[in-house]
């Protein structure tokens, strides 16, 4: 071969691995038609899969049990795009199995994700766009989980509704497990009742049986759809959706969030009827087991939904629940400590402020102001309390007091006082060292002032 013809498929081979993934994914010919018994075929047609492509770029997930990347699947699918569509519709694909992540439930216990490849993970993306459109319409009003347009936020809203209506009393449902105890054939029955392509319900069914890597060693799964992967939201409602269209028959007002669902009734002897007879319809509809340890009849304002809780007024106000205000408080504890010895103002920058707003966020919903008054308070105090610890010697903190603008007796009185660290952090020469404007000029956020929609500031 010569030179100049080396040189020219050089070129030819580098213009073939510089073609960009979307391209790829768009030479998939002409849209069909979309038919039932063509569903696989919208599944990797050109639009679909560019799609799914921009949204798991875009959620920049982790890799899975393969450890490849979402960089190096683009290149992969440059010259492997063409056989996995074929093996797509053909119905011969086979996912890899899921790697197992543990992480921390917020009371205690773990949590089992299975994290897909990032290819299953946009093959799935494909197919949730392709049967969400049809499963949606159809699903409860009262459904507010893993749905486009709804939230907990709505949810919260919702059974606060039903609650000042007169429903005062709370069936709080728990399943025990559900993501892992799901029946595939059930789902599989439930999901046949309005899919007629064969090939997709074949693809769903081996994502669920597909094994789960775990310390190396693959593990066979015969029941359950883990989570982590973007189906297995859509799956749990369109299995649940059986407990939502009981509800809906029996003529209860009730609020379902993925697995959370509390029905509201108008006494505790309704409650204890209709938690016996969801008990027995779960177990023999949907093989689903109840959870007594978590769930109960009860009022709404010592029950917990979705992190809130509600007053026992007549017209009940939201607020956060006690059990999330103590976890909140001690992730805040653990982020304190980490903060010892930094710079204060890089450390309400950097690491306090994006927990306070992702916090206040998810509670904006609250009315109840005392609680994020008292919030501020507790976190000034705490800030103080860093500064405390930074003075290490009496002598220091005699020092520094002065310069924060003590007098001599009241700066000696606070430094040789004797007493511990926390006492010292809430105790008048420090607040009157650091009072609130100079955290407010360190940029710290007020929970009570930044939280909004606040119904009592309206």
């Amino acid at each position: 071969m010569s030179k100049a013809h080396a040189e020219t498929e050089g070129r030819r081979r580098n213009r073939r691995r510089a073609v960009p993934v979307r391209q790829v994914l768009a030479t998939t010919g002409a849209r069909i038609r979309a038919g039932q018994d063509e569903l696989m075929e919208r599944v990797v047609e050109r639009a679909n899969m560019l799609m799914a492509w921009s949204r798991v770029k875009s959620n920049q997930g982790c890799a899975g049990p393969d450890g490849e990347s979402i960089a190096e699947l683009a290149a992969r699918l440059r010259t492997d795009w063409p056989q996995i569509r074929q093996q797509l519709l053909e119905g011969r694909y086979r996912p890899q199995p899921v790697l197992r992540v543990e992480i921390p439930k917020p009371n205690g216990g773990t949590r089992q994700l299975g994290i897909p490849t990032v290819l299953d993970r946009l093959i799935q993306q494909a197919l949730l766009q392709v049967l969400s459109p049809q499963y949606e319409p159809t699903f409860s009003e009262s459904s507010f989980g893993f749905r486009p347009g709804r939230s907990a936020h709505q949810a919260v809203q919702q059974a606060q509704r039903y609650i000042d209506s007169g429903q005062r009393w709370v069936v709080d449902l728990d399943l025990e497990r559900f993501f892992d105890r799901v029946n595939h054939d059930i789902l599989m029955s439930r999901l046949a009742r309005r899919i007629e392509d064969n090939r997709v319900l074949g693809l769903i069914r081996r994502y669920l049986q597909a094994g789960v890597l775990c310390d190396g060693v693959v593990s066979a799964r015969t029941e359950g759809t883990p989570q982590g992967g973007p189906l297995s939201p859509l799956l749990s409602n369109v299995l649940l959706d059986e407990l939502d269209k009981e509800l809906e028959a029996r003529g209860h007002c009730f609020v379902r969030y993925a697995d959370d669902c509390n029905v509201y009734v108008r006494s505790r002897r309704s409650g204890q009827r209709v938690m016996a007879s969801l008990e027995r319809f779960l177990a023999d509809r949907l093989r689903l087991r109840v959870n007594r340890q978590k769930s109960a009849v009860g009022r709404p304002w010592t029950r917990t939904f979705l992190g809130y809780s509600v007053t026992s007024q007549r017209q009940t106000k939201l607020r956060p629940a006690g059990k999330s205000l103590k976890r909140f408080k001690g992730k805040l504890k653990a982020l304190f400590r980490r903060g010892r010895g930094r710079n204060l103002l890089r450390f309400i920058t950097e690491d306090l402020t994006p927990v306070l707003r992702g916090w206040g966020n998810y509670y904006r919903l609250s009315q109840t102001k005392e609680v994020f008054e008292d919030l501020d308070k507790w976190i000034r105090r705490r800030l103080r309390l860093l500064k405390w610890r930074q003075w290490k010697r009496p002598r220091t903190r005699l020092r520094r007091l002065l310069r924060r603008g003590l007098s001599p007796a009241q700066a000696a009185r606070g430094a040789y006082n004797g007493r511990g660290a926390w006492f010292n952090s809430g105790a008048s020469h420090m607040n009157q060292a650091f009072p609130k404007v100079y955290f407010e000029r360190l940029g710290l956020i007020s929970l009570f002032q930044t939280v909004r929609p606040c119904p009592w500031l309206s």
